[in-house]
């Protein structure tokens, strides 16, 4: 593994993420990723598929540079609605573990108004840590 969890002494336990990420080797970072399919379509329009959607995505990317999601070291999501978030918290995590496991790497989430394309209800960038060549 490239990258390895940091927590403070003392800190109470982060849930769902870490405070920190240490990682050796080469980073790739992911450009946001949103809710369509390799062919830019959105299959599904709701959050939590659109989130499902990115997050693979994301990871696909991560495989393609010859990585795992293991590898990823941070992520950093865009939402439209911290309303829906809130409210569906228990269906997200079923979505993120689908795709990630139990990997969980820091991570930021941030509210905004809207995002370039449309239909997209979220969006995911990440920075990955890959194992040296």
């Amino acid at each position: 593994m490239s990258t390895m969890n940091i927590h403070p002494e003392g800190w109470k336990p982060a849930k769902g993420y870490a405070n920190g990420v240490v990682g050796e080797g080469r980073v790739l970072f992911v450009g946001g990723q949103i809710g369509w399919t390799a062919a830019q379509v959105f299959e599904v329009h709701d959050f939590i598929g659109q989130t499902r959607q990115a997050l693979r995505n994301v990871a696909d990317v991560v495989r393609a540079a010859g990585g795992e999601v293991t590898d990823i070291a941070r992520l950093t999501w865009y939402v439209t609605d911290k309303t829906e978030y809130l409210a569906r918290q228990k269906e997200m995590g079923a979505a993120y573990r689908e795709v990630m496991g139990y990997h969980f790497p820091a991570m930021t989430m941030v509210v905004v108004a809207d995002l370039i394309e449309d239909e997209a209800l979220v969006e995911i960038e990440a920075t990955a840590v890959l194992p040296a060549e």
